[in-house]
């Protein structure tokens, strides 16, 4: 009985571990700035992103320095076109929550929810900056693969803010 009630405790404390599992990425994982052996800027606008595309090598650590000149909240997310289209998705989602939370519709600024205000994840993948902000995203990148950095706040993608990020050897 006893052995019982501690496999069973040890199941129980085990438990969140295996609800929840870390994502893992193919093209890399998330590092701590001061393992970047280079700082790349990029600056978001409304619709764009300067550079439009990045060459980096498996095995080496970016830090993104992202600044948003633009008028509204982008986004700086790494991944392939099937990421970017599932976290559209999430996005989307998100902003339908928002506008059927609020029983009513004053004070409201409808522009900016629909502009990605309140949409914040915590995808370490990804990193929202709001209008004449700074952030930062560290990543050290694994293997030599295509993908991308876009903007997945809603329709934002589509109107042309994602750029090429190639992974060489």
């Amino acid at each position: 009985m006893k052995h019982l009630m501690i496999v069973g405790a040890l199941a129980l404390f085990s438990l969140p571990a295996l609800a929840s599992p870390a994502p893992s990425y193919a093209f890399g994982q998330p590092a701590a700035a001061a393992k970047a052996t280079r700082t790349v800027e990029v600056v978001m606008g409304d619709m764009y992103y300067e550079p439009r595309s990045l060459e980096v090598k498996a095995g080496e650590t970016v830090r993104f320095a992202l600044v948003n000149k633009g008028a509204v909240v982008h986004e700086f997310s790494l991944g392939d076109a099937v990421i970017h289209a599932k976290h559209q998705q999430e996005m989307i989602a998100m902003q339908g929550q928002m506008d059927h939370s609020a029983m009513g519709h004053g004070g409201m600024d409808h522009g900016s929810m629909s502009q990605g205000a309140g949409m914040q994840h915590d995808d370490p993948n990804t990193v929202m900056v709001e209008p004449g902000k700074r952030a930062e995203l560290t990543w050290t990148f694994s293997q030599s693969t295509p993908i991308e950095f876009a903007c997945n706040v809603p329709g934002h993608y589509q109107a042309g803010m994602v750029g090429k990020l190639t992974i060489g050897q």
